[in-house]
């Protein structure tokens, strides 16, 4: 908020009073986008009492600053393509926000699979040099973990050009940049996504608390108490010191100099504590209307998986109680493929994670998921191809959001199945033009197993459209049925569009993240 002071100086003596100036969050700059068939909300800070004056295209609201000098001004839904626009802010004084254009608006969400920039995506110089899309436009919000609610950041709205697109989210950018294309609408991408980010960390404590998450929320208080700032920074500055001393005596001896001490950082203040996120990064723009979110993580809590399966769809539904805008839109990334591939079945926790993400689709509405079991790579955690990534979510978005209905977005996901003496029947859901495999005919990634709960690899074979035969001999009795069950899963079954098919088990049985919930 900008202030300044005026001093009133006569000759009884000297008279001081504080003026605040009319102020918006950094949110509202110029070239920014607001989203389309939508209230236009503003909000920012004045003097307490002061009556401000918001406009953008011939429709004004009046406010009135509250007691802590804060103010929101809603205005009338716009048209895409209307713009550019002008919004006025006028108090005390007048504020002027430059270029606003009316389009689709999507915040940009997760860990660091969607922090990864254009610079580390697949071709980042030809992206860069064919980034020239005036009409999109892109802010970050900083990477602040905290308790404390924060209500403004540091950030500013930018054209998409070769100079403003390298380091913003490459998943965030291909996706905007397929619904720019297809639309030819104005988009706005809000990125605050931050890498290694645990899911309770978008969640606030109280939520946390409330749904039932003491154990987790207690190693936590317990770390905060523990915690001794000052005698671990004293211990930093004594490992400088040292340091010092050895450089300065192997500069003397000719030797190599050794490695500068790590300077710590607060576990208080990053991005695994509950919480911290939620107050940190996502609270400066809610409210602001969006037509939904994108999210990219589950790395993170994988060796929880178990606990995922309430922590994902609990966060998702407090962003939307918070927004006040509905069951808005949130697709996400199913896991990719990583780590080394095993010859054997075995239990896997990222198997588990994205068993959770998927039971979220029928825990809330407007939910969507994009496999992608054939992106990954097995010793990078961070994949290069970020384009296909993107546009299996642009996939949900046009189908669901923006009148493409017919267009093949959803993997083939389980349904249902049938035991038929040796043999299981898997019926898929969502096949699009029918079941299909890549690479090889070979049906490959299904695991059969008997009472024994001891899974074998499967031989399998389409069967029409929507199903898939599976048996082994050495299993004459089987119960249960896996698919791409593996942290890296050797898996081909799609449909015909290309969309592999959602990893998934028939069985219940006891996994290997269940009772795992601090990190």
């Amino acid at each position: 908020m900008k202030t300044f002071l005026l001093s009133i100086v006569c000759m009884f003596g000297v008279t001081t009073s504080v003026q605040a100036d009319v102020a918006v969050s950094n949110l509202f700059t110029d070239h920014m986008v607001v989203q389309q068939g939508k209230p236009v909300i503003i909000w920012g800070t004045a003097e307490s009492g002061e009556a401000v004056t918001v406009a953008i295209a011939g429709k004004a609201a009046q406010v009135t600053a509250d007691a802590d000098g804060k103010w929101t001004a809603k205005l009338p839904a716009l048209k895409a393509n209307s713009g550019p626009h002008t919004i006025t802010i006028k108090a005390s004084n007048l504020l002027a926000i430059e270029d606003v254009l009316v389009g689709e608006v999507w915040v940009c969400s997760g860990q660091s699979n969607m922090a990864w920039p254009v610079a580390s995506a697949n071709d980042p110089q030809l992206e860069a040099l064919s980034a020239r899309f005036p009409r999109m436009r892109i802010i970050s919000v900083p990477q602040v973990g905290t308790q404390e609610a924060q209500d403004n950041f540091e950030g500013k709205w930018e054209l998409v050009s070769p100079t403003t697109i390298t380091q913003f989210s490459a998943v965030g950018y291909f996706f905007g940049r397929q619904i720019h294309q297809t639309l030819d609408v104005p988009v706005g991408l809000i990125d605050n996504a931050w890498g290694g980010s645990a899911c309770e960390a978008w969640i606030p404590y109280d939520v946390l608390k409330a749904n039932g998450h003491t154990e987790l929320l207690a190693h936590w208080d317990k770390l905060a108490a523990e915690y001794d700032e000052e005698a671990i920074r004293a211990k930093y500055e004594k490992a400088v010191a040292t340091y010092k001393q050895r450089a300065q005596a192997a500069r003397e001896a000719g030797k190599p100099i050794p490695a500068y001490p790590r300077q710590p950082r607060s576990p208080l203040a990053g991005q695994h504590r509950p919480a911290n996120l939620y107050q940190g990064v996502l609270n400066p723009i809610i409210g602001y209307p969006i037509q939904g979110a994108i999210w990219y993580q589950g790395e993170a809590n994988a060796t929880r998986a178990k606990q995922y399966q309430e922590l994902f769809p609990l966060m998702i539904d407090t962003w939307r109680k918070a927004w006040g805008q509905g069951d808005f839109s949130f697709y996400w990334v199913s896991l990719a493929d990583f780590k080394d591939q095993v010859t054997e079945p075995a239990d896997a926790d990222w198997a588990e994670l994205r068993e959770a993400q998927t039971l979220t689709l029928n825990k809330l509405p407007n939910t969507g998921e994009a496999i992608i079991t054939d992106l990954g790579e097995a010793h990078d955690i961070h994949p290069r191809n970020k384009q296909d990534v993107a546009k299996r979510l642009a996939r949900w978005a046009l189908a669901k959001n923006y009148g493409y209905e017919q267009l093949i977005h959803r993997s083939p996901i389980y349904k249902s199945h049938e035991i038929q003496n040796n043999k299981i029947i898997i019926t898929f859901d969502h096949v699009g033009n029918g079941l299909d495999t890549h690479d090889v005919r070979q049906v490959l990634g299904f695991t059969i197993a008997g009472e024994d709960k001891q899974f074998h690899h499967a031989q399998a074979t389409i069967q029409g459209r929507d199903k898939v035969i599976v048996w082994n001999t050495d299993v004459p009795s089987p119960v249960a049925v896996r698919y791409a069950w593996a942290n890296n899963p050797i898996c081909n079954l799609q449909n015909k569009s290309h969309l592999p098919a959602t990893p998934f088990r028939t069985d219940k049985w006891k996994g290997i993240t269940e009772g795992k919930v601090v990190r």
